[in-house]
């Protein structure tokens, strides 16, 4: 599946091909900071298909269980979470890259939860909460 995106002020945009099944939600502690939130939704593009423009900003962090380093892209601009993959140039096999930014993320059904020992607790539970359809 072709799939195209980009970050919230348009900087940076990707595109790539996509293997549908390898679309997953990690719940791991490194990814709840670096996100400020619950869980990454991810899905794999490999390096022969992604396509980027701008610069993004690289960020190398070394797993908090693994201990592997890992380098973590955002737009310099504004922010936006873009992708992970292996640090060095060339060394990419295939990116993580971040549905949420993608045009096509409603298409991209989760397929797998990773690390969800570390899920939140009420993660679970979504569906019992009350919902609004926009904010008050």
């Amino acid at each position: 599946m072709k799939v195209s995106g980009a970050c919230q002020c348009g900087n940076i945009t990707v595109e790539g091909e996509v293997d549908p099944e390898s679309v997953r939600i990690c719940h791991c502690t490194d990814y709840q900071t670096n996100s400020g939130s619950v869980f990454r939704f991810n899905v794999s593009v490999p390096r022969s298909t992604f396509r980027m423009t701008g610069e993004p900003t690289i960020y190398i962090k070394t797993t908090a269980e693994r201990g592997r380093p890992r380098a973590q892209a955002f737009c310099p601009k504004c922010g936006s979470p873009i992708y992970t993959t292996s640090p060095g140039e060339g060394q990419q096999a295939s990116y993580m890259l971040r549905a949420g930014i993608l045009a096509q993320g409603d298409q991209l059904i989760p397929r797998q939860q990773t690390w969800f020992r570390s899920a939140q607790s009420w993660v679970t539970g979504l569906d019992a909460i009350p919902k609004k359809e926009k904010q008050s």
